[in-house]
């Protein structure tokens, strides 16, 4: 039970292609990346890894480079199900239609189940991100329904995204 004055946990939904680039110094984008990881551990932001991107990392590399010590594992579960359905009709129509181009892969179905989770889970306020092709699959879903987590982009830095100076 929750009582008055009481607020839910906030959380971040980390993608598969943040931890690529966290995870390796060289990426041109392990700054940003980095910056954010600091930034969401110093406001106390639950830092959330679904199991469909702990597979998706294991394709390349191996759990035990991952920060899981950090890290809350979601697990893709019934809720997350139907909800992946109804956005990936919506997703499926919408290039059918013509009304979107996904650049060199279909779209994948990966990415409708962890936006799922984004919008199931009640404490996830953002999907954290590097690929633009998840945005232009968000801006769809947008469209046509009603999310209730953003899309970072951290091929943006953290301070301009939250609107802080980087001293």
């Amino acid at each position: 039970m929750r009582l008055e004055g009481d607020t839910m946990p906030k959380a971040v939904l980390l993608d598969t292609s943040f931890f690529l680039r966290f995870l390796n110094e060289n990426d041109p984008l392990f700054k940003n990346a980095d910056g954010y990881f600091r930034y969401f551990l110093e406001k106390e932001y639950s830092l959330i890894i679904s199991t469909i991107s702990v597979a998706e990392y294991c394709v390349g590399g191996t759990i035990d480079q991952l920060p899981l010590r950090n890290l809350k594992i979601l697990p893709f579960n019934l809720s997350h199900s139907k909800r992946t359905g109804e956005f990936a009709k919506i997703l499926y129509n919408e290039r059918r239609a013509g009304k979107v181009n996904f650049n060199e892969r279909v779209l994948i179905p990966n990415d409708s189940k962890l936006f799922a989770q984004a919008d199931t889970e009640a404490s996830i306020e953002h999907f954290v991100t590097s690929d633009s092709e998840s945005q232009k699959a968000y801006s769809v879903l947008k469209k046509n329904t009603n999310p209730h987590f953003t899309i970072i982009d951290i091929n943006q830095p953290h301070s301009v995204t939250f609107g802080i100076l980087d001293l």
